[in-house]
């Protein structure tokens, strides 16, 4: 999978970048069509200590997913982003396999006749 990262007003670490394009490339073992992503970091003018925030969104065919966090750090940002992705695909694969199973099921109803 292609990521792109992309930092807004600050330059991100590449440590930071290596960590964030290790964590998006396993969810290939739960996808494998994953076209590209694109991650987008942001430091919010906020008071409270956890003003890092991530954006994560994926293409995949017929359908774009995206998830935000924001945490303290952007490694655990990229966790719980990562994780949030990560039962998206779960739903959607299901989501998917239920579709398909009703469109076989009219298939061979309609045969019958």
């Amino acid at each position: 999978m292609n990521i792109t990262v992309q930092s807004i007003k600050f330059d991100a670490d590449q440590k930071l970048v290596d960590f964030i394009k290790k964590k998006t490339n396993k969810l290939n073992q739960f996808l494998d069509n994953i076209i590209e992503g694109v991650c987008y970091l942001r430091v919010e003018n906020v008071e409270d200590e956890a003003n890092k925030l991530v954006e994560l969104k994926i293409n995949i065919p017929g359908s774009q997913l995206f998830a935000k966090s924001q945490a303290k750090s952007f490694e655990e940002a990229t966790d719980i982003a990562v994780e949030s992705l990560r039962r998206q695909i779960n739903k959607y694969k299901t989501k998917n396999r239920v579709n398909l199973s009703n469109h076989k099921e009219i298939l061979s109803s309609e045969e019958e006749f």
